[in-house]
């Protein structure tokens, strides 16, 4: 009965506020928080900074109403009662829509759902793709350690170039992946975030097929802002 009543009660704020053009707004739950402090945060001027905060208390909804003017990437924080601050933060593209995202306290970030972003769900779309080359890649660094610990030098050479060429294959697949979705804010977004002292070359073709729309995005800038640093500085 309680969950229904919850759900009822979210499901009522965010008709209520569908009619918000520009604003987010964004509810949730976290499972297993009583007591504690939810902030909203964001990059400012290089900076991570809370713009919003909520008091948990008893209950563990939560909801926020601010204002985005373009999809951009947010933080959820959350600090306990005592004061601890945990080490995770949930990271997910911000839109002008209503926003839910479902956790749990002890496994904050990696239990974390999110859905109502279009760019959040291409966002996860990629990490999915690019997990594979991320854990072949430790595996590797593993089996060359291991490899000269026990006097292999020429094993853990060849373990080093294959190390070297997982890594050229994820920075092609993201890449790939920027250009495939070349009309979200998750494209440029990646090239700055991910994957910037990639090749100026790959900077600038990604940037080339970008639609108007994402090129006047602030991660649009971002990028062209990075390609004009790179090419300033004779930077490959």
């Amino acid at each position: 009965m309680f969950k229904t009543l919850r759900y009822l009660m979210l499901l009522l704020l965010t008709i209520s506020c569908s009619n918000n053009d520009g604003k987010m707004i964004l509810t949730g739950h976290v499972k297993g928080l009583k007591k504690g402090t939810l902030f909203l945060q964001k990059i400012k001027d290089s900076s991570l900074v809370s713009i919003d905060s909520i008091t948990i208390k008893g209950s563990s909804d939560f909801s926020f109403i601010k204002p985005v003017l373009e999809p951009e990437i947010y933080y959820l924080y959350v600090r306990l009662e005592n004061g601890i601050l945990n080490d995770d933060r949930i990271i997910f593209f911000a839109e002008p829509n209503p926003i839910i995202i479902n956790t749990t306290l002890n496994n904050f970030a990696i239990d974390a759902k999110v859905s109502g972003s279009t760019n959040q769900d291409k966002l996860e779309e990629y990490n999915k793709i690019i997990t594979r080359y991320s854990d072949r890649n430790l595996e590797l660094i593993k089996e060359s350690f291991n490899s000269r610990k026990k006097g292999n030098d020429s094993l853990a050479d060849r373990l080093d170039k294959s190390q070297k060429s997982i890594l050229a294959k994820k920075y092609l697949a993201t890449v790939s992946f920027a250009l495939l979705n070349n009309d979200y804010e998750v494209a440029p977004y990646l090239m700055v975030s991910r994957v910037n002292d990639v090749k100026t070359s790959y900077l600038d073709s990604v940037y080339n097929q970008l639609t108007l729309k994402i090129k006047d995005s602030k991660y649009g800038y971002d990028l062209e802002s990075l390609i004009q640093f790179r090419n300033k500085n004779k930077i490959n």
